[in-house]
């Protein structure tokens, strides 16, 4: 007769775990101790007493002065003045670089600033040949300078015509308020010491056509920066939605799936081996889960499978373009009563993206969000290089190999692995300081990820292994 089979798909892979072989060795952290509980997933990461110092610095008051700050400027409209001193894109592009120098200034040289500008000729929506400037703050890392995270949010607004020009537009919710959350974490992360680089960036030309973003992500492409991740916040203001309704506690995340600059063949192999839902962009999502949605930010990250929304796209989609993993943070219901509509009073209600619309304590919560995640990104090493799964011969092990990182503070390499059906990573295993592990579970049955420790227990974004023959 058949041997019966009592226990579940899930408790199977765990008693497997248990007796999984590591290039030749037993397997630690396995089952329990390795397999997701109370619904975690198994990578999560707690927050460090340094971190939860950093998440209590982030001011509500602070972001709320930005936010008004940047709406009295009337409109910030790409192709609205540029050297009026009190309203226009202009003014408001000066302001940002004034106080980013003063966060600067507290660093002790560790972090610089910059106008990053240049002529966009005449193309869709830009008429007439314009300066795009974006105002960008760098932290520099003391141990893997030249490993770079991005955050962003775009200072420039719009009124209900795209091309308007004049008109006021506030643009409190889209989008001072994603720059206030960039303007903030410059303030807080200028004091530390971070490991890797972080780049806090005010672009312009959203509105227009991604402009500003496009440039700074073809600026890094071409000198060859090594960004492992970036993320745009865009639209972060209110928790409110346009039939009155409230989610105070959630934050969309969009993340693409098939990266947007594979090629075809590239696409099709990621198909064949079930890695749609694998891609860089999706593990930095996991990622964020991991260390952005806890009691210490006081959020739940609602991750999207998607690029962005439908009829729009954010500043995160030129990385992409470029192949750089990156991800679109923004409220979980938008109210379109008051986005991109002209400021006016009418049957006794106001319209327009002003200020009074904005939750300033729901921002300052996704601020710690994109706090929490930045901090850990930069102190922890970088996603593991080179991973693969060798296919060379027909086995019901797996075979994984990587590239060691060049951290000094590495302490080795975890693998994590799920069902195919899982949308996050259930089980982790410690392989130790080694570029290569064999786990007797079939990579045809499971999805399996690398990724990397350092001696403080910061963990790296998760590697999804590529066949190799």
């Amino acid at each position: 007769m058949p041997h019966s089979v009592s226990s579940t798909r899930r408790s199977f892979l765990a008693a497997t775990a248990a007796t999984a072989a590591v290039s030749g060795a037993s397997v630690i952290g396995a089952s329990p101790a390795g397999a997701a509980e109370g619904g975690r997933p198994a990578t999560e990461q707690a927050p460090s007493p340094e971190l939860r110092r950093i998440l209590s610095e982030i001011d509500p008051a602070r972001i709320e002065a930005t936010v008004r700050r940047l709406a009295a400027f009337g409109t910030r409209h790409t192709l609205s003045d540029q050297d009026d001193p009190e309203r226009g894109i202009g003014a408001a592009r000066d302001w940002i670089h004034a106080e980013l120098k003063r966060c600067a200034a507290a660093s002790n040289g560790r972090m610089t600033t910059e106008l990053q500008s240049y002529i966009q000729e005449p193309a869709s929506r830009i008429p007439t040949a314009t300066r795009i400037t974006n105002v960008l703050a760098t932290l520099r890392g003391d141990v893997a300078p030249d490993r770079v995270y991005v955050v962003s949010g775009h200072y420039d607004s719009r009124a209900t015509d795209v091309m308007d020009a004049t008109s006021d537009a506030p643009g409190a919710d889209d989008d001072a308020s994603g720059v206030a959350v960039v303007m903030e974490l410059a303030r807080v992360l200028a004091t530390r010491r971070t490991e890797a680089t972080i780049v806090f960036a005010a672009v312009a030309g959203e509105e227009q056509g991604l402009y500003g973003a496009g440039h700074m992500a073809e600026q890094f492409k071409t000198a060859g920066t090594d960004v492992q991740a970036m993320f745009t916040n865009d639209i972060i203001g209110s928790s409110t939605a346009d039939d009155g309704t409230r989610d105070p506690h959630s934050v969309r995340l969009f993340a693409e799936g098939v990266p947007t600059s594979e090629t075809e063949q590239e696409a099709n192999t990621r198909r064949a081996v079930g890695g749609e839902n694998d891609s860089p962009s999706r593990q930095l999502a996991r990622f964020v889960t991991d260390v952005g949605a806890n009691r210490a930010t006081g959020m739940d990250v609602q991750v999207i499978y998607r690029r962005d929304r439908y009829l729009r796209g954010g500043d995160h989609i030129p990385f992409l373009q470029r192949g750089f993993p990156a991800a679109r943070f923004t409220e979980p219901a938008e109210d379109y009563a008051h986005q991109h509509q002209d400021v006016r009073v009418e049957d006794g209600k106001q319209y327009g993206d002003l200020p009074e619309f904005c939750d300033f304590d729901y921002t300052t919560r996704v601020a710690r969000v994109n706090g929490a995640v930045l901090w850990t990104l930069a102190q922890a090493p970088g996603t593991p290089a080179g991973a693969a799964i060798r296919t060379s011969s027909l086995t019901n092990s797996t075979e994984l190999v990587w590239t060691r990182g060049e951290e000094p503070d590495l302490a080795g390499y975890e693998v994590v692995w799920r069902e195919t059906t899982e949308p996050e990573w259930t089980h982790v295993v410690e392989v130790g300081d080694v570029t290569e592990a064999t786990i007797d579970m079939s990579k045809d049955n499971v999805f399996f990820g690398v990724r990397a420790v350092d001696r403080s227990g910061h963990r790296s974004p998760v590697a999804f292994p590529a066949p190799a023959r």
